[in-house]
């Protein structure tokens, strides 16, 4: 269920000044487990290693494996907080799951076939109004992201969020609040100068038949 697994440490010295000692002299993440029917637990996991999670925009999506003193935990990852100017980490929140835990989480979208789709060879651009979706799924189905194929999207047309064909068992949040929370996802217009250019022609036109 878990591509990521994280190594992670029992933190018993709490408080700001103990996070900003561990961060300092220990280049560690303080960090909290909660949920399940489990008391929320104080661990540390090592810079350098949730950095390296982060390289994959999958991690704020997946399932996570801490093992916290050789007991592993599944999670998922939160809330994360980042120094405003520097590359440290300052804390992050997990959140235990089972494999039929149901979860709401933001998953990335994927464009496909967004230079060849029937929009764009007919002159047009395509504008993203949606980068990532908001999901409930099981834990084990969340999926690292989800693709929108944009191949057929004409031009002037608009892709809605009821276009996306979701993987099985992930069920869109938006779309649960009713038919007027089916936002737009993408869309395709001809670029704003070649609008003015065509409306210029087009009086230039009218004059001179004048």
């Amino acid at each position: 269920m878990s591509d990521f697994k994280l190594n992670a440490s029992v933190r018993s010295d709490e408080g700001k000044g103990a996070s900003r000692r561990l961060r300092r002299l220990e280049a560690k993440v303080p960090a909290i487990i909660y949920g399940g029917e489990v008391e929320p637990q104080s661990i540390a996991l090592l810079q350098k290693d949730m950095f390296k999670a982060l390289e994959s925009e999958a991690v704020y999506s997946s399932v996570l494996t801490l093992n916290v003193d050789g007991k592993e935990e599944t999670v998922i990852l939160r809330d994360l907080q980042r120094h405003p100017a520097k590359a440290i980490l300052l804390h992050a929140d997990f959140q235990r799951v089972s494999a039929n835990t149901k979860v709401h989480v933001k998953v990335p979208l994927h464009f496909l076939n967004e230079e060849s789709c029937k929009g764009v060879k007919a002159g047009g651009i395509v504008s993203h109004t949606l980068t990532e979706l908001d999901i409930h799924a099981p834990a084990s189905k969340l999926p690292e992201y989800i693709e929108v194929d944009l191949a057929d999207l004409e031009l002037d047309a608009t892709v809605h969020i009821s276009d996306i064909k979701l993987p099985e068992g992930v069920e869109s949040v938006d779309l649960a609040h009713g038919e007027d929370h089916n936002l737009v996802v993408a869309s395709v217009h001809k670029p704003r100068g070649a609008v003015e250019a065509e409306a210029e022609e087009g009086e230039g036109e009218e004059s001179g038949e004048e």
